[in-house]
């Protein structure tokens, strides 16, 4: 019989309000440990916000559950924030590097940011990120000489850093060419089976998980988000 696997996301009858009005409502949703779950729906109908929300950077939200990774978001005190956003790995659709310092400086800070002190350690980590996204070479360039997908991958070596429960990504491939896209959900793939890791991927690319098949899909659509196949 196969083992049950440990939920990691439990949402129930969660609304999250913007502008004083109610936005995305009533959601209920789990989300199993190691899963590869798509949230689709086009853009402006709430993916972002939703996934803003998993890390606790949306207050106005009330319902009855809304576990992420052990922590409860709908009254999370401040002082524990950080603590929650150690378990998660943020990859963004505009990268948001630190343009100002080398990819090996931006991978250096978010250890650092995370409160790892031993230098041994935090090289050894960048090391193994590098060469999982498959960028070892990149590490002393600056992030305004590297393409889109470099970029993306460094977003995602960033991601992975501090080994993290739940990837969310929001819109990874937005910005990119169509092979481009390939490799990146190649990779997101690998770190999903290699690593257990869980990932949440927003996108509005349709072909996109037609071709890499994932049976978990979440549909974001006037103001809901439930589950859907394709």
């Amino acid at each position: 019989m196969e083992d049950q696997k440990e939920t990691i996301i439990s949402i129930r009858n969660l609304t999250i309000r913007r502008d004083g009005m109610d936005f995305l409502k009533n959601i209920t949703l789990t989300i199993e440990k190691g899963d590869f779950v798509y949230l689709v729906g086009k853009t402006g109908s709430g993916k972002s916000t939703f996934l803003e929300t998993l890390y606790a950077d949306i207050e106005d939200i009330y319902g009855d559950e809304a576990m992420v990774a052990g922590f409860n978001i709908l009254d999370i005190p401040t002082k524990d924030i950080p603590f929650l956003r150690r378990k998660l790995g943020i990859a963004f659709q505009d990268f948001q590097l630190l343009m100002d310092r080398t990819v090996d400086a931006n991978l250096d800070f978010a250890m650092r940011a995370i409160g790892c002190k031993d230098k041994e350690m935090i090289a050894n980590r960048k090391e193994e990120v590098l060469n999982l996204v498959g960028l070892p070479h990149k590490k002393d360039k600056m992030p305004a000489t590297l393409s889109d997908g470099e970029k993306q991958r460094i977003v995602i070596a960033r991601a992975i850093i501090n080994k993290p429960e739940i990837i969310l990504a929001d819109e990874p491939t937005g910005s990119l060419d169509p092979e481009t896209s390939k490799e990146i959900m190649k990779l997101l793939f690998r770190i999903n089976k290699e690593n257990g890791t869980t990932i949440l991927m927003s996108t509005h690319a349709y072909q996109l998980f037609r071709e890499f098949y994932s049976p978990k899909i979440l549909k974001c659509e006037q103001g809901k988000i439930e589950y859907s196949t394709f």
